[in-house]
């Protein structure tokens, strides 16, 4: 499991590097062919003048309608406070529901497209419920993920630092990224998905249960759990900022290899990693939209939500 591990991080390493060949340059597409130009129309000023008043509630205002900037509310989404004590026995049946839908797709891997929208009607509903004031500020303890609306790896902070290292204007590079690793770990096995976020708000570990098949045909599988460590910041009631500190590999199933990693802590520095290539770590952002004393609903920065039960 260190071997496959190492292997998987030195294709991301490669993948970050190219990255940042991206991030540096200003990538222009040239196209060969373009449309014939129409003949233009000849407009008087006159017309033109006619054709804006018309347009224009106001001629002198900046804005085409009689609102002003400041009026429009925020498209935001910000953290609801449901204080209703008689909408307890909603959050309880909605929970159920989601938790059963979790069970019988594997977590959302098999779930069909119809599963999909309940489970993000579930999700909105329980979202606009929310009990707990300062959900970032009060997600503490150890948690198992119940439901994922993307791949289940990508609730790691070592991907969620690969995505926020090649930022928006690369969201498709790193899309494909995780789609490649996604389907070369086809064969592996997830277990257990869990984050442990620390009293003081201000560290969480992920840890993630893993097995690899060593050879196809044969029974033989190694396994290990992938542990991850990030510093946390809320900067919002519902908002993380998460910077990845390192990774490593305990619980291994190889002889004399399990015990080794287990006692000598061997951790990969990720962190300062990304500070050689780029200068900083990168900064992923999550949200918090739902946390009662069961579950946590985490959004990343794609919108993707984790479903999470208390462990």
């Amino acid at each position: 499991i260190k071997r496959y591990h190492l292997r998987t991080m030195q294709q991301f390493a490669c993948a970050l590097l190219f990255g940042l060949a991206i991030r540096g340059g200003d990538v222009r597409v040239a196209h060969s062919f373009s449309p014939a130009s129409s003949p233009r129309r000849t407009v008087s000023t006159r017309q033109t003048q006619q054709q804006t008043s018309r347009l224009l509630s106001m001629p002198d205002d900046d804005y085409p309608s009689d609102y002003d900037a400041d009026d429009l509310e925020s498209t935001e989404k910000t953290v609801s406070v449901d204080t209703d004590e008689d909408d307890a026995a909603i959050r309880d049946e909605l929970k159920r529901e989601l938790i059963l839908l979790a069970s019988v797709t594997n977590r959302g891997m098999c779930a069909s497209t119809e599963e999909e929208n309940l489970v993000v009607d579930l999700v909105t509903q329980l979202e606009a419920l929310n009990p707990t004031a300062d959900p970032a500020l009060n997600s503490q303890g150890d948690w198992e993920l119940c439901y994922s609306s993307t791949e289940s790896f990508r609730s790691s902070p070592f991907f969620l630092a690969v995505r926020a290292f090649l930022g928006d204007e690369n969201q498709a590079a790193a899309e494909n990224l995780f789609t490649i690793h996604d389907r070369a770990t086809t064969a592996s096995r997830v277990g257990k998905v869990r984050q442990i976020v620390d009293q003081d708000n201000r560290e969480l570990v992920s840890e993630y249960d893993l097995s690899v098949g060593l050879l196809p045909g044969l029974p033989v599988r190694v396994k290990g759990c992938v542990v991850t460590s990030a510093d946390l910041t809320a900067i919002a009631p519902e908002t993380w900022e998460m910077t990845v500190r390192g990774t490593k590999v305990n619980g291994s199933n190889v002889p004399f290899l399990d015990q080794y990693l287990d006692d000598n802590a061997v951790e990969i520095p990720v962190g300062e990693a990304y500070k050689a290539i780029s200068g900083s770590v990168p900064t992923a952002i999550l949200k918090t939209y739902y946390v009662d004393q069961g579950m946590r609903i985490t959004r990343d920065v794609d919108d993707n939500f984790f479903v999470f039960t208390r462990a």
